[in-house]
């Protein structure tokens, strides 16, 4: 009997997630595609991206309202990067003895790695807003209602 893998994938309603996470899928204009991943990052990633907005000076969690939009700005950029990370790791020349164990185990510590960059780089780029009223500005725009 041969392994058949389901393609078809389920059109997340963005009734069902967070008032944040719909408003930077719309801002952002994600494809109907993606919303399935998006909020699978953004509920896998909830707990690491506690942890990055606890870090950050009250001066930099003051650019947005609360905890909710830095999630769904990231949850976002994370999708994205990884849908980019994944297209590459196709076209990447691996050593042709690697087993497909192996693979798998790189393409899964490549995506962590993409995942995790794009949470120190929101951390960086809203520190910076701090200081710079045009990137301020561009976090403040995808939340006005």
């Amino acid at each position: 009997m041969s392994e058949t893998q389901n393609t078809e994938t389920t059109i997340v309603d963005l009734e069902t997630v967070s008032a944040e996470l719909k408003q930077v899928i719309l801002f952002d204009e994600v494809p109907e595609e993606l919303y399935n991943m998006v909020v699978s990052i953004h509920e896998v990633t909830e707990e690491a991206v506690r942890e990055a907005w606890n870090s950050l000076p009250a001066s930099a969690q003051n650019i947005l309202d609360n905890f909710e939009q830095f999630h769904a700005l990231i949850s976002v950029s994370q999708a994205f990067a990884g849908v980019s990370a994944l297209e590459e790791f196709t076209t990447m020349e691996l050593p042709s003895d690697m087993s497909d164990d192996d693979k798998e185990a790189y393409k899964a510590e490549l995506l962590d790695k993409v995942l995790q960059n794009c949470i120190k780089d929101m951390v960086k780029q809203i520190k910076k807003a701090r200081r710079d009223a045009i990137l301020k500005r561009d976090f403040k725009e995808v939340f006005v209602k």
